[in-house]
């Protein structure tokens, strides 16, 4: 666990690189959320770890799930069944498309790569009697706005919230201090997720800070960074 600023923490879950995602915890003035939720592996690292922050599962007010893949979502079932003590029982928020596959009502293609991936997933790792709130393009969840960034996934969601702090997700990830978009095979459509980047930067209020799902935060000078990468991307 670090702290990434003021109260936004960055809880660092899974296993050695390159299999490590971050989730993050943001008080909100009271309200706490938890930004995706890591592996399904991570039932004691995830309650480790908001424990650092200064938190327990039952002291979550929401969940804010940046897409449907199971370094993201793996974690959920373990706050929701699995851990002991006060019972969890925060609102979770998944971009809609993404809703609709985990609940079945669309199915992607058994030929596309990660479409099958999801298939298998979603039979393996069943969410579908978890409560998901759909999260449309522009809503307002307490002080975060949902942005929707397809390509990785389809439903793929940033969320900024209003004290200059991105959560993007695996929008974009951190390698060796710059920013990069997710390798082919770990994504629906990079050309979409090209075009998510500059509609982001050209959509989204500023922010400074740039929260990425793999690899570290950048902390300052994060929103001069995403836009010279945006504007690189052909």
């Amino acid at each position: 666990m670090e702290r990434v600023r003021g109260d936004v923490h960055r809880l660092q879950l899974g296993w050695v690189e390159p299999f490590v995602v971050n989730a993050y915890v943001v008080d909100d003035g009271g309200t706490v959320t938890l930004v995706d939720t890591g592996m399904p592996a991570n039932r004691r690292s995830l309650r480790g770890e908001l424990a650092a922050a200064g938190y327990d599962p039952a002291d979550v007010d929401r969940v804010l799930l940046t897409h449907y893949d199971l370094d993201h979502v793996g974690g959920l079932t373990a706050l929701a069944r699995r851990l002991g003590g006060p019972r969890f029982d925060a609102e979770v928020y998944l971009g809609a498309a993404d809703v609709a596959l985990v609940r079945g009502d669309t199915d992607p293609p058994w030929f596309h790569h990660k479409g099958a991936f999801h298939r298998l997933a979603r039979e393996a790792f069943d969410l579908r009697d978890v409560a998901l709130t759909p999260v449309e393009d522009g809503d307002r969840i307490g002080g975060f706005t949902a942005h929707h960034t397809p390509g990785h996934n389809p439903g793929h969601t940033a969320y900024v919230h209003e004290a200059g702090v991105g959560f993007v997700g695996d929008l974009l990830w951190e390698t060796d201090g710059a920013l990069e978009l997710p390798f082919w095979g770990d994504s629906y459509d990079r050309a979409a997720m090209r075009a998510s980047v500059r509609a982001l930067v050209a959509r989204a209020a500023p922010f400074d800070v740039v929260c990425v799902g793999h690899g570290v935060p950048f902390v300052r000078g994060g929103g001069e960074r995403l836009r010279a990468f945006a504007a690189g991307l052909a």
